[in-house]
């Protein structure tokens, strides 16, 4: 072979080989999601967690697994499946079919059977430990939830699992499963547990289940309104009890004040008395009869059946006596 041969080969060697290095050393970067754990694994054995970026690994000696943190979920007590009859670009269409399956049968604890549907979200907190701790920790998840839901269930009637507990219910299995997961340390995190459905096994059964809640919701409604009409009546009686209350007290006021007058009137008249009774009196009974006289009718008869009705009649009290100049000193003092 010629030396330009051997040159030629030497460079298409070396040029090969800085191919396969170029290969060698790309395959040892990987990059992790912002959704997903990496464990990098050394000889086989767990020796790191990568988070999410650009990272770098030994090509053949280090591999690396990642895991998807995003929140999953799963069915108890139903499947779901797609409605082959539905057109799946209609946003308005229901797409899904759910069908009941046999672990949906309970029984409370009146001993009544009863079918009910949950979803369960979960999501991955240790990516190493859901790898190398339990060969399927989803599994191991979905039979402690349905252990921890039959269990709650049985503790509960029947009316309310199908009415008033549902609240209850689902905090009760929320708190027994975390308190299994954290015993278990599967590397997963429960996010949340939701009754889909409750029914009684039979129609007639559900039908007067649903007539019961119905009642319940109409008789809550019936108080609302209760509530609603009192506490607009309420105001408006405290407000008429105020009027009532401070018009009496002005009513009231306005005797007083009526009343004082009247005394001191009665002391001014009786000082007027114990000086002057007798032009007292007249003074009194003239002022009176100038008080009533002006509304009566006055009819004159002479006799001879001729009559006459004088009004109004003119004053009774004579000019020259108001003053009482008229009045002789032994009225003054007491006489008639």
């Amino acid at each position: 072979m010629s030396k330009g041969a051997k040159t030629a080969v030497t460079v298409i060697t070396i040029i090969v080989l800085l191919v396969l290095a170029g290969a060698v050393l790309l395959s040892g970067v990987y990059t992790i999601s912002e959704s997903e754990q990496g464990v990098v694994l050394t000889f086989g054995k767990p020796t790191g967690k990568a988070a999410p970026g650009l990272h770098f690994k030994v090509p053949f000696i280090q591999k690396v697994y990642k895991v998807d943190t995003t929140i999953k979920g799963f069915d108890v007590g139903y499947t779901t499946t797609t409605n082959p009859n539905v057109d799946p670009n209609d946003p308005e269409a229901n797409t899904s079919i759910y069908t009941s399956t046999p672990d949906s049968m309970m029984i409370t604890s009146d001993y009544n059977f009863i079918t009910v549907d949950f979803y369960v979200e979960y999501r991955v907190t240790d990516a190493e430990k859901s790898l190398f701790a339990s060969q399927n920790p989803e599994l191991i998840l979905k039979n402690i939830a349905q252990n921890s839901i039959r269990t709650t269930i049985g503790s509960y009637t029947v009316d309310s699992v199908l009415t008033t507990g549902k609240n209850e219910i689902q905090s009760n299995i929320f708190t027994m499963i975390t308190e299994k997961l954290e015993t278990y340390d599967l590397g997963i995190q429960l996010v949340s547990i939701s009754m889909q459905d409750a029914e009684p096994p039979t129609s007639d059964i559900s039908e007067a289940f649903k007539a019961v809640e119905t009642a319940k919701q109409g008789k809550e409604t019936a108080v609302n309104n209760a509530n609603k009409y009192r506490n607009e009546q309420i105001p408006a009686a405290n407000a008429e009890a105020d009027r009532i209350v401070q018009e009496a007290e002005a009513n009231k006021q306005e005797r007083i004040n009526e009343a004082t007058g009247q005394v001191s009137r009665f002391q001014s008249e009786y000082e007027q008395y114990q000086k002057f009774p007798g032009m007292t009196k007249r003074r009194m009974f003239y002022e009176t009869m100038e008080d009533v006289l002006p509304d009566m009718k006055v009819i004159i008869d002479d006799g001879n059946g001729n009559m006459q009705t004088m009004l109004p009649l003119d004053s009774f009290t004579d000019p020259g006596m108001t003053d009482g100049t008229s009045v002789s000193s032994n009225e003054a003092e007491g006489g008639e």
